[in-house]
């Protein structure tokens, strides 16, 4: 068994039922090499976690600020989509505490191991709601997901690329941009699209993707990135 203390100091949360908080780690991968470990994985806790972390994003937005509601939704689902909650269960160090299989394990990087990662933050959140109560898993909605806040509305983060590219564009260049398919390849289970943006005539970036929107969304970033558009 791990020694989940440290976790507890990195989130300020000291359990009466630590077995709610190991829970909460456990992925689904770890139980079909280790068939007899004592606790269920976590996607039960997921879904309780899933409902909490909306109702107490909701609740905050709604309390204070007096945007239209088309804003508000844009702005939680920028704080409880999966990169962001990955990003944060980082932060408090819930990676390292994870019970997962050997092969996954291994896969450090990528969007699988996000998953994961963002799947455990609501799990926790789940948890720390069933052993402690309403209060105190707002206050860590608080204290580790909702700061980040300021920085999504400073840096538009609630905007997708392709929607920022557009605004961007329409301000500065007057201009409302295009994505062609350059190339498709691959067989057709497994189909991959090159897209280019465009400015007018002007190809401005490319990208890959596995599907058309999705590479359209990556061109968009990179078209970003080169116009060093924020």
């Amino acid at each position: 068994m791990k020694d989940l203390t440290a976790l507890e100091k990195s989130i300020k949360i000291k359990f009466k039922n630590i077995n709610q908080l190991r829970q909460a780690l456990v992925h689904r991968s770890y139980l079909n090499e280790n068939p007899n470990f004592e606790l269920n994985h976590n996607e039960r806790l997921e879904f309780l976690g899933d409902a909490v972390l909306e109702l107490v994003v909701t609740k905050y937005l709604y309390s204070n600020y007096p945007n239209p509601e088309g804003e508000l939704t844009n702005w939680r689902a920028s704080l409880v989509n999966g990169n962001m909650l990955a990003e944060v269960a980082k932060k408090i160090n819930l990676e390292s505490n994870l019970y997962l299989s050997k092969g996954e394990s291994k896969d450090v990087n990528g969007k699988a191991r996000n998953y994961i990662l963002a799947n455990a933050f609501e799990a926790l959140i789940g948890a720390i709601y069933l052993d402690q109560g309403l209060k105190t898993v707002t206050t860590f909605i608080e204290n580790t997901l909702l700061t980040e806040l300021p920085r999504i509305l400073s840096n538009q983060l609630y905007l997708d690329p392709k929607s920022k590219f557009q605004e961007l564009a329409q301000e500065k260049v007057k201009i409302t941009p295009t994505y062609k398919v350059l190339k498709e390849y691959g067989p057709d289970h497994d189909k991959k699209f090159e897209i280019g943006v465009y400015l007018d005539k002007e190809l401005i970036a490319t990208s890959n993707g596995s599907s058309k929107q999705e590479g359209q969304t990556k061109a968009a970033e990179a078209a970003l990135k080169k116009k060093g558009w924020k």
